[in-house]
C-alpha cells in the first residue's frame, strides 16, 4: 500500500482490529486507550463549555475509552458521572481504566441519562456484531445531547446500516481512520460532525492489513496536467453514441467532457447529425457509419448510453467492445442490460444510479459497499453506483467512498455531466478506476460551486475551478506525505 493509500483507507471494523493487534506489538492497548479517551475529552471540551456529563460505558475497549475521557473530563474539573452496561471482563484494560475513575457511578437508566446535560456514547464501537437492544437503545434516546466514541451505539461500522435503536451524535470521535459507516447512510448522518484522531498507532500496521476501502479525496488520484507540447489528440479524444429520441443528454456529456480538458469532443449522431449541428460550436459531429468511425485509433473512449433508446444501444455496443474501445456505459445501457449484467462484459466503467444498479444487477441489499464490488468483479468493469455515499468499485475489489457533492445534483441531466466529466479523464489516460474517482469529486466540487438550486447545465463552467481546487489539494497531500518522510 503507497503512502496515498495508507492517508484515504477506510479500514473496517475487522480490518481494524488486525490493525490493532498489529500496533499491539509495539504500542500497548493501555496506552493506545489512554490516547484515545484523552482525545475524546478535548473533543469534548472544543465541542461545549462545562456541563453535566454522564458517560455510558459497556464492556469492551469502547467503553474503556470512555472511563478514560470520564476522568479527564472530571479532572479538568467537569461534573461526570458514569454508569456502566456490563462490567469488563477482569483483569482487562477496559477494568483497568474504570477502577482509575473515582467520580458517581449511576445506574444505566433512561433517568440517569434524561438528567444529564450531555451523554457520552462509550456503549458499543464500530464493531457492532449483533443489534441493540431496545433497554439500550431507551438509554441513549432519553439522553438531550449525545457524543459518540467510535460510533454511536447501533450503527454498524462496515456498512453504515442500523442494527436495532440507534440514537443520533452531534459529534462522533474515531480514532486512526475513519471507517465506512461513517460515510454510508444512514450512519453517516447518525454520526454528525466527525473527527478522526491520531492516538499512536504506527502507519506501517496498514502494511499488514489489504484494506480495499478509501475515502474518495485528490490525492487518492492525481490529475494529469498538460505540458508544454500537449495538442488536442495528445489531450485525448472523447466520442459518444448519440440518438435520435434524446439528444440533449449526448450534448449533456459532450460538454461536460470539453470543460473537463478533452482535446476534442466528437458525437456518433447518424442520422440525427444534421439536428446536431445546429448550435453545436466547438465539437464534430459525425454522420458516418460506426465501423468507418472506428478505423480511427486515435478514437479510443467511447461514451455509450445518455440519450440512446435500449435498441439504439444494440446497435453500437457490441461494435465497440469488438472493436476492444475504452468504453463507459450509462443510461439507456442499463435498460439494454437489464438483467443480464453479462451484456456489460467488455466496457470500462459504469456509472448507474441505485434504480438502473437493481435493474441490472439485482436490490443491493443493506451492504452497498459487497453488492458494488460484487458487481464489478462479475463484469470486470468499474462501477460507479450513484447515491448521496458514491461507491466507486474496481474489480480488483477496490472502493472509494465519495462524500464531497451536494443533493442539488440530484437533478435531471446530472448523470450526464458525470459521464462526460470520467470520458475526458479516461481519454487523458487515467486508468479506469482513478478517472471514475477524479470524476466522481470533480463532479461533486462543481455541484458545490453551482449552488443549491443549480440544473445541469450550470456544472460545465466551474469544472475547471474544479479541477484547479484538485490540483490544489493534490499538491497538499504532496507536501504532508513529504513532511512525514
Amino acid at each position: 500500500m503507497t503512502q496515498d493509500r495508507h492517508t484515504f483507507a477506510l479500514p473496517s471494523p475487522q480490518e481494524m482490529g488486525r490493525i490493532d493487534h498489529a500496533a499491539s506489538r509495539t504500542v500497548p492497548v493501555s496506552v493506545l486507550m489512554e490516547h484515545a479517551g484523552r482525545a475524546v475529552a478535548r473533543a469534548v471540551r472544543r465541542f461545549t463549555k462545562p456541563v453535566r456529563v454522564l458517560v455510558l460505558c459497556g464492556p469492551g475497549n469502547n467503553g474503556g475509552d470512555g472511563w478514560v475521557a470520564a476522568r479527564h473530563l472530571a479532572n479538568a474539573g467537569w461534573p461526570v458521572s458514569a454508569a456502566v452496561m456490563a462490567e469488563p471482563k477482569p483483569g482487562s484494560d477496559a477494568a483497568a481504566v474504570m477502577a482509575r475513575f473515582h467520580g458517581p457511578r449511576v445506574p444505566f437508566t433512561a433517568q440517569e441519562a434524561a438528567h444529564a446535560d450531555l451523554v457520552i456514547d462509550a456503549v458499543f464501537g464500530a464493531g457492532l456484531s449483533r443489534d441493540v437492544s431496545d433497554d439500550v437503545g431507551a438509554v441513549l434516546a432519553a439522553a438531550k445531547r449525545v457524543v459518540a466514541i467510535d460510533m454511536p451505539t447501533g450503527v454498524d461500522g462496515a456498512t453504515g446500516h442500523v442494527r436495532g435503536p440507534a440514537r443520533a451524535a452531534e459529534l462522533t470521535v474515531t480514532f486512526f481512520r475513519a471507517k465506512p459507516g461513517h460515510l454510508l447512510l444512514p450512519g453517516r448522518e447518525l454520526c454528525g460532525r466527525l473527527e478522526v484522531h491520531d492516538i499512536g498507532i504506527p502507519v506501517a500496521t496498514l502494511d499488514d492489513v489489504a484494506v480495499q476501502t478509501f475515502w474518495n479525496r485528490p490525492g487518492l488520484w492525481r490529475l494529469p496536467v498538460p505540458g508544454m507540447e500537449s495538442h488536442k489528440y495528445s489531450r485525448g479524444v472523447v466520442s459518444l453514441c448519440a440518438g435520435a429520441a434524446m439528444p440533449g443528454a449526448a450534448r449533456l456529456s459532450a460538454t461536460a467532457a470539453r470543460h473537463t480538458g478533452a482535446g476534442l469532443v466528437r458525437v456518433a449522431a447518424g442520422e440525427a447529425a444534421p439536428g446536431f449541428r445546429l448550435g453545436a460550436p466547438g465539437l464534430i459531429i459525425d454522420d458516418g457509419a460506426l465501423e468507418t468511425l472506428l478505423e480511427d485509433q486515435r478514437r479510443h473512449v467511447w461514451i455509450c448510453g445518455p440519450g440512446l433508446l435500449p435498441e439504439e444501444v444494440e446497435k453500437v455496443m457490441p461494435a465497440l467492445v469488438a472493436a476492444k474501445r475504452c468504453v463507459l456505459a450509462d443510461a439507456g445501457a442499463f435498460s439494454w442490460a437489464a438483467g443480464a449484467p453479462e451484456r456489460l462484459r467488455g466496457v470500462a466503467v459504469v456509472t448507474p444510479h441505485a434504480g438502473e444498479f437493481a435493474r441490472v444487477f439485482g436490490k443491493p441489499g443493506d451492504d452497498l459497499l459487497a453488492a458494488a464490488r460484487a458487481a464489478a468483479a462479475h463484469i470486470e468493469a468499474v462501477v460507479v453506483l450513484k447515491g448521496a455515499s458514491t461507491l466507486i468499485a474496481a474489480p480488483d475489489g477496490r472502493v472509494a467512498i465519495n462524500t464531497h457533492a451536494t443533493p442539488a445534483l440530484g437533478t435531471a441531466g446530472s448523470g450526464d455531466t458525470l459521464t462526460g466529466i470520467i470520458g475526458a479523464l479516461l481519454a487523458a489516460r487515467m486508468a479506469p478506476w482513478e478517472a471514475a474517482c477524479a470524476g466522481v469529486w470533480l463532479h461533486g466540487e462543481a455541484g458545490l460551486r453551482a449552488g443549491d438550486w443549480l440544473i445541469a447545465e450550470d456544472l460545465d463552467v466551474h469544472l475547471g475551478a474544479a479541477r484547479d481546487e484538485a490540483t490544489r489539494l493534490q499538491g497538499e497531500s504532496n507536501e504532508a506525505e513529504s513532511r512525514k518522510r
